[in-house]
């Protein structure tokens, strides 16, 4: 008696990691996709329901178009999922205290976790960038911080996409 063959099973994650996978996936599992890259359930909708998009290019200018039209409340519910940047290991404690100080600040002046796209910041500057932001940032009405974020929050979806989908040609 012969043994039966076992299944093929598929190494590829549930959760896509191509621009195929992701046309293609389910719309939860294309939802938990991005819900990594932004945590908007509007946002993440809007991108899995015009599914399919024929190159990354064209996801990129439609996460781009669902972020800037996101309201007060997909933008709270989009900070509610963020935290601050990691900082490298080798950094120093007065660096974290300086950073958790300024972070407090920001967070009682505008009742949200500060954020701000590190892309194409070398790693050694940025916690002077995010240092830097928060100070000049603290001076803003909280009408024009929405703004900054919601740009910040577009621009850190953008980046995160690019990651996600990097073997789709990004």
């Amino acid at each position: 008696m012969a043994i039966p063959a076992l299944p093929e099973q598929s190494r590829t994650s549930r959760y896509p990691n191509s621009l195929a996978g992701f046309n293609a996936a389910s719309p939860d599992d294309a939802r938990h996709t991005l819900l990594a890259c932004l945590h908007s359930l509007h946002w993440s909708r809007r991108l899995t329901d015009h599914r399919p998009y024929p190159d990354v290019d064209s996801l990129l200018a439609a996460s781009d178009e669902a972020a800037y039209d996101l309201t007060p409340g997909d933008l709270a519910e989009a900070l509610a999922g963020e935290s601050l940047p990691v900082l490298p290991d080798d950094t120093y404690e007065a660096a974290h205290m300086a950073l958790d100080a300024a972070h407090a600040a920001y967070e009682a002046r505008f009742g949200h976790v500060f954020v701000i796209c590190p892309d194409g910041i070398a790693p050694d500057e940025v916690l002077d960038h995010v240092l830097a932001g928060i100070r000049s940032r603290l001076t803003n009405d909280p009408e024009e911080e929405r703004v900054v974020v919601a740009e910040e929050l577009r621009r850190l979806a953008r980046g995160r996409l690019g990651k996600a989908f990097r073997g789709a040609g990004l």
